[in-house]
């Protein structure tokens, strides 16, 4: 490449694959599908069987480190995680590679995306074989470079590569083929040291429209130049320098007739862009028996195509049942592999568990007073289970108490945060609430159990059996309204009608017993009093009315308190608690602590309690020293602990929104680094 840009004269390649290649001068033609055009073919394999994790295995060359870039971020864009790469020096001994399968053998990954030069990949599968990693449950993907030899390949070597995926570009099988096998035919002939391949790779085909494009180029620019074909540089030329080559005068023309050459050559149509053999639809193949087996084709307009039976049918990337009767596995099965395994070793997660005593529904912990074993269980450690029993690869993990050697429980909850943080621990399980502050050192998941903050207080029942028990059925505004109420009609039925009606005449004090009687008496219908005009009617109708609805409201109020009992809470305001400076609890080390000093509750006014059964006494003391007058706790908890002693305590007040119960991980950015 280098003395081509020199002498400016076009170095034309149809094996040299690297996309790394081009950008480094304007004189080299690939006219080989370069490997990142097969990218998305190999991605696209990926997605459609949904693994997640894949291990990238290449070599340290040219060819090798050129596809890795692309490879990475086209299974970045399908959300498929690249968990190792494996780097294969090209002159890699056997010991070398055996190490380098036994380290890919202990992790949870089983999908391996294979890049290797011929005799390098042949070495490795062999020994891939001999370890037993050719077996049911892992997959193999080698690229185009690999799979397009594979008619050449030694029979141990194809044996061992049994069940193995790859791409190659496609090139439609026709008639114009058959010249080029007979001048195979004609030059194995002629060397019969040589052992033809039973069919004709892609490479060749390419070198043989290569050749049609350079002639036809040539023809294009002529054979009629100037008197010299490179400029005069013989002044400056030093012998002594084999590489001070003359520069050509045909070369750039040449070099422009090579890229603007098109014809319909025996890959299909020859179109170079930009240096490059414009990209092509890739086969998707399956080594079995002595060769290869199509099962789909990719194409960049519709993707993955599955083939059947001489037809091609579109292939739905959520069905990859499609594939299982046409795909031959490792270990000659026809069962899907998952991508992903429980590793033969290596590090498992480390998961704190914080267990609060008194609730053994949420979280409890045994130990086996025998052999010491601790066993963990309740709804958390299910939802943990079931979490991680659904992920799409395996994550090993251990269960570790946090607790001092004494069995008391090792700090806070900020302090097992600052446990994970500091990586002493992986992760973290219990009724860990998501604050701002405490996301700043780790990671949460999404929440698993409802937030939030409420108050308990005790409740009293109130006592309607006194002697004043009639009159708690209205307010004592509604009592004075309707006394006031019951005068005025009466003093407006008597102003009414005592001048024109009998009945409303006589002495004063006639009168004023009519004016508190006559509105009484209508309470009860009782009523004899014959009235003339219409506006007392009016008057007595709508007090009637009055009087009706304050009837069945009161009868309806009075029966209600008669015969159920009422509760009502000791004190229902927080502003009133801390008025009056009334001690209130919540759980030690929970972050509620900082939430009451938030409210305005004082330190010496917030006691910390453990068990339930605790602050149930203290909430029981009354007036006492040591009581308390509300306990502040998180809502499922809370819910827990009414639901026992619901005849004696309630929730009052609003609920103070938090973000809810979740797992605790240590902060992304820090696993990446380990």
């Amino acid at each position: 490449m280098n003395l081509g840009e020199r002498a400016q004269v076009p170095i034309v390649s149809f094996s040299a694959t690297s996309p790394s290649l081009q950008p480094r001068t304007n004189f080299f033609v690939q006219t080989a599908q370069t490997d990142d055009t097969e990218v998305g073919a190999i991605a696209a394999i990926v997605k459609a069987f949904q693994w997640n994790q894949v291990v990238i295995i290449y070599e340290d060359s040219e060819y090798g480190n050129g596809i890795v870039h692309y490879l990475s971020n086209a299974l970045q864009d399908i959300n498929a995680r690249v968990a190792y790469k494996s780097l294969i020096p090209v002159s890699a001994h056997e010991d070398f590679i055996l190490k380098e399968l036994y380290k890919m053998m202990t992790m949870q990954t089983r999908v391996f995306l294979v890049h290797l030069s011929y005799s390098l990949g042949a070495k490795f599968f062999l020994k891939a074989k001999a370890i037993g990693m050719m077996s049911e449950g892992y997959v193999w993907i080698i690229t185009s470079g690999l799979m397009d030899l594979l008619s050449s390949m030694n029979l141990h070597v194809v044996e061992a590569m049994q069940g193995v995926l790859g791409v190659k570009p496609l090139i439609r099988k026709t008639s114009n083929l058959d010249p080029l096998r007979l001048q195979k035919t004609i030059f194995d002939l002629a060397n019969p040291g040589y052992k033809p391949a039973d069919t004709v790779s892609n490479f060749e085909v390419w070198a043989y429209d290569t050749m049609w494009a350079l002639a036809m180029a040539a023809e294009q620019v002529g054979t009629h130049y100037p008197e010299a074909s490179y400029l005069d540089t013989t002044a400056d030329l030093n012998f002594s320098d084999l590489f001070n080559l003359p520069i050509s005068k045909r070369g750039p023309k040449l070099l422009k007739a090579i890229l603007t050459t098109r014809f319909k050559g025996l890959s299909g149509m020859f179109h170079l862009v930009d240096g490059k053999l414009y990209p092509t639809s890739y086969k998707i193949l399956n080594v079995v028996g002595n060769g290869e087996k199509e099962v789909a084709v990719w194409t960049q307009s519709h993707g993955l195509k599955s083939v059947r039976r001489n037809t091609v049918d579109k292939f739905n990337s959520t069905k990859k049942e499609d594939f299982s009767s046409s795909i031959m596995w490792p270990g000659k099965s026809r069962v899907i592999p998952r991508g992903w395994e429980v590793p033969v070793r290596g590090k498992k997660l480390r998961v704190a568990v914080a267990v609060r005593p008194g609730f053994e529904e949420y979280l409890n912990v045994m130990r086996d007073s025998r052999t010491g074993a601790v066993h963990f269980g309740g709804y958390y450690i299910e939802v943990f289970k079931s979490v991680m029993a659904a992920l799409p690869y395996a994550v090993p993990y251990d269960f570790f108490h946090f607790e001092k050697p004494d069995g008391s429980c090792a700090g806070s909850y900020d302090d097992l945060i600052n446990q994970v943080f500091l990586q002493n621990y992986d992760a973290a399980i219990g009724d860990i609430t998501i604050t701002g502050n405490r996301s700043n050192y780790v990671d949460f998941t999404l929440p698993f159990a409802e937030g939030g903050v409420v108050r308990i207080v005790p409740i009293t029942y109130e006592d309607d059996n006194g002697m004043w028990t009639f009159l708690k059925p209205m307010k004592k505004e509604l009592w004075l309204t309707s006394i006031a109420f019951f005068f005025a009609t009466g003093l407006a039925v008597w102003i009414l009608e005592h001048r024109t009606s009998s009945a409303f005449r006589g002495p004063p004090s006639h009168h004023l017993g009519m004016i508190f009687y006559f509105p009484f008496s209508t309470l009860v219908f009782a009523h004899r009093e014959r009235m003339v005009s219409n506006l007392a009617r009016l008057v007595v109708v709508v007090w009637m009315f009055v009087v009706l609805i304050l009837n069945s409201t009161y009868t309806a109020s009075l029966s209600s308190r008669l015969t159920v009992q009422r509760l009502r809470p000791a004190i229902a305001d927080v502003k009133e608690l801390i008025r009056k400076g009334h001690s209130v609890g919540c759980y030690q080390g929970s972050f509620v602590c900082d939430t009451l000093r938030g409210m305005g509750f004082k330190d010496s006014k917030i006691k910390m309690y453990s068990l339930p059964e605790d602050y149930k006494e203290a909430l029981s003391y009354g007036s006492k020293s040591d009581s308390i007058s509300a306990f502040f706790d998180v809502v499922p908890y809370s819910k827990l602990f009414l639901s026992k002693y619901c005849d004696k305590y309630t929730i009052v007040g609003p609920t103070y929104r938090t973000d809810g119960f979740a797992f605790v991980s240590i902060k992304a950015y820090k696993l990446y680094l380990l």
